[in-house]
């Protein structure tokens, strides 16, 4: 049975306090365990305290995978006051402990590009929006990318209406490239199907929506009433994208999984 475990940099809790024995044995278990970055000295190696007077380092050239092997002063820097993952190298006396962080990020890439599913639930931390989509840490340092398609059934302009930088999120696994390990993610598969979310409306029902769609001379207007369900309303003059509404529902079909709404004046 695989037992890796995929945690993404921040989801837990700071582990504070550790000892020596604490630390050997997880040093034994070959365990991923994670902190807070205190510095970054002029070498870019970064220090975090463990507990107990006891100062974990992570050199340079562990800190992280970069094409010439050696992580820049950005990448060091960057990270101070921000939780990475590690595991325990070297026990150099009983007050320091050098750490590596590449190597959490290997043992996550090996993981992806030879035993990880498409359509496997993980959780993730979103570590930047962009335009086109947000990126997401699943664990290690590892990032895939949920483009903004794939953030809600409803159409969106940014995936800022979705998520934001710092937010703990569950994910499916939508593509992988095995020979690279880069990951695409999928947000709208975990907000629930058009049957589930259909369950919390009924015919005659009045709720508010979001205008997502304004079709003139075409279809009509399309209302987000969850990220993942949408219903629409005939065209009408003056209504903007984004714009809140009160809508009353005219009728729910089910089997074409449509939803008719009228938009209340």
């Amino acid at each position: 049975m695989n037992t890796f475990r995929f945690v993404p940099e921040g989801w837990n809790e700071e582990i504070e306090n550790l000892n020596l024995q604490k630390i050997q044995k997880y040093q034994q278990e070959n365990k991923t365990i994670q902190g807070i970055v205190k510095s970054c000295d002029e070498k870019y190696n970064l220090h975090i305290e463990l507990g107990n007077n006891i100062e974990g380092i992570i050199p340079r050239s562990e800190v992280e995978n970069s094409q010439d092997g050696l992580p820049d002063e950005r990448l060091c820097t960057g990270k101070v006051h921000k939780y990475v993952q590690f595991k325990i190298e070297n026990i150099e006396n009983a007050n320091t402990v050098f750490l590596s962080r590449k190597s959490v990020q290997q043992e996550t890439l090996q993981y992806i590009k030879k035993d990880m599913q498409v359509g496997e639930n993980v959780t993730g931390i979103v570590k930047n929006i962009r335009p086109y989509g947000a990126f997401i840490e699943i664990g290690g340092g590892v990032v895939g990318l949920a483009h903004i398609e794939d953030l809600s059934v409803a159409r969106i302009k940014t995936p800022y209406e979705r998520l934001k930088i710092g937010q703990k999120v569950n994910v499916v696994v939508k593509c992988i490239d095995r020979y690279t390990g880069k990951v695409s993610l999928s947000y709208k598969e975990t907000l629930g199907t058009w049957e589930e979310n259909i369950k919390n409306f009924t015919s005659g029902m009045k709720v508010r929506g979001i205008i997502r769609e304004t079709e003139k001379n075409k279809n009509g207007i399309f209302i987000e009433l969850t990220p993942n369900l949408v219903g629409m309303a005939e065209y009408e003059e003056g209504y903007q994208y984004g714009q809140k509404v009160d809508v009353y529902i005219k009728k729910i079909d089910k089997e074409k999984k449509k939803v008719k709404l009228l938009i209340e004046q």
